[in-house]
């Protein structure tokens, strides 16, 4: 019985008093949302530069402290301020807390293993599930890459349980770039082999101290030809695509070779396969 009435003290009596005490702090509460977000939007659009940016960042922020503000004072209208009150719902808000952040805590944690097994460092070249760029930091909770496309995307590092990291370059200078060419069938496969391993050999871009591997592969619409090389510098790896492709499509042109006639499906493949290479294949 007496653990009962412990367990009924824990909310107050609600009275007319109580029940206009929190309706004025909510409607107050909403009303200084509307107002801070429609204000700093104003004054930040009227703004340039940085500024303009601080003060948009200051919209979720203001958000936040006006509802911990009103949260602040709804709790002691809704609940008795006891010790034993207040244990309780620290514990339960402890707990609720605790399983929403599960994956922010996992995170750090993957941070600190990536810290020590190194799976990616700042300047290499990686594809996580999808997203290929330039690593530009390692925080504590994401890595945060660079696209190809001037896109910053931050990966929580929780991503290395579940998912293949892929890494072009490893901490070094060395990154295998693959030039793709699809040819009709009808052609010189040596002469066409030689060529385009001159035009690989001619490239400004390339890092001679690493090998020029030509491979073909026939296939029942033709012959897929693919150039493995290696640029000076791993920035430049669509520079030295482009320049491999645009050189190789004018000495094949020039030599009178057709490139290949790839059906719906045979062109999807193509397409993967280029994909799924860390430097996104060009095709002729």
């Amino acid at each position: 019985m007496e653990e009962k009435s412990k367990y009924a003290k824990l909310f107050n009596d609600f009275d007319s008093q109580a029940l206009i005490s929190l309706g004025s702090v909510l409607l107050i509460a909403v009303v200084l949302i509307i107002f801070s977000q429609r204000g700093l939007n104003w004054i930040a659009t009227r703004l340039h530069g940085q500024l303009r940016f601080r003060i948009f960042a200051l919209v979720p922020l203001t958000r936040l402290l006006i509802l911990i503000t009103a949260l602040a004072i709804i709790v002691p209208i809704v609940i008795e301020p006891s010790l034993q009150n207040m244990v309780t719902l620290l514990g339960a808000l402890g707990l609720a807390i605790g399983f929403a952040m599960k994956d922010y805590v996992s995170s750090l944690i993957a941070g600190v293993v990536s810290a020590i097994e190194l799976p990616y460092r700042p300047g290499d070249w990686v594809d996580i599930e999808g997203t290929y760029g330039e690593v530009k930091h390692v925080g504590l909770r994401t890595v945060d890459i660079q696209t190809p496309d001037d896109d910053l995307v931050a990966v929580p590092h929780l991503k290395i349980w579940e998912h293949a990291i892929y890494n072009a370059n490893n901490g070094g200078t060395s990154l295998q770039c693959v030039t793709s060419f699809y040819l009709h069938p009808e052609h010189e496969a040596g002469w066409v082999r030689k060529a385009l391993r001159d035009v690989a050999l001619t490239s400004a871009y390339l890092k001679f101290d690493q090998p020029i591997i030509v491979i073909a592969e026939e296939k029942p619409w033709g012959t897929h030809y693919r150039i493995r090389a290696y640029p000076v510098d791993p920035r430049q790896q669509f520079l030295f695509i482009t320049d491999l492709t645009v050189r190789g499509k004018r000495v094949l042109s020039e030599a009178g070779v057709q490139s290949a006639m790839l059906p719906p499906d045979a062109a999807l493949d193509a397409n993967n396969e280029a994909g799924s290479s860390y430097s996104r294949s060009s095709e002729y």
